[in-house]
């Protein structure tokens, strides 16, 4: 028997945006640019949050020059700052390693736009894509979806 799909507000909001993608990009070359735009999308977001991390980090690391008699600073003073760059350490290499994923993942995703499909094959696409995410507002759905919203879920 199948499983059911979750219910849960973030699987809801998911498969919303999933059929949407569908119905919005029916196309081979469709889908090809929406992945495309996506993943740079995604490059451009994280690596300009990392760059300006970076800056943060760089002017914060530049201390202002100190008076004379302020050299000596306190042993229990001493590694407080570090405690502090830690969290921030830990979010620029992770973005350091999704950078490096994205760009190991378009470099993959490049091969995909060496494939070109006939006109019958993109209308296969378009056939398929009504059927995995019908139109929402469509008055069959709208039907289905007020029978369905009638009935109390079953316990899972």
């Amino acid at each position: 028997m199948p499983e059911e799909p979750c219910q849960c507000p973030d699987c809801q909001r998911f498969y919303r945006e999933h059929d949407r993608l569908i119905r919005e990009n029916p196309t081979l070359r469709q889908q090809q640019e929406l992945s495309w735009a996506a993943l740079q999308s995604f490059r451009t977001l994280a690596g300009r949050v990392m760059e300006e991390l970076q800056k943060q980090q760089e002017a914060s690391d530049a201390p202002p020059e100190p008076p004379a008699a302020a050299h000596a600073v306190p042993a229990a003073n001493a590694g407080e700052g570090a405690d502090e760059a830690d969290p921030l350490q830990q979010a620029m290499a992770d973005l350091e390693n999704i950078n490096a994923h994205l760009f190991s993942i378009e470099a993959l995703m490049e091969r995909i736009f060496d494939v070109r499909v006939p006109d019958e094959v993109e209308q296969k696409f378009r056939e398929l894509a009504g059927e995995l995410a019908p139109d929402p507002l469509n008055a069959d759905r709208l039907r289905l979806n007020r029978l369905l919203h009638q009935t109390p879920d079953l316990p899972g």
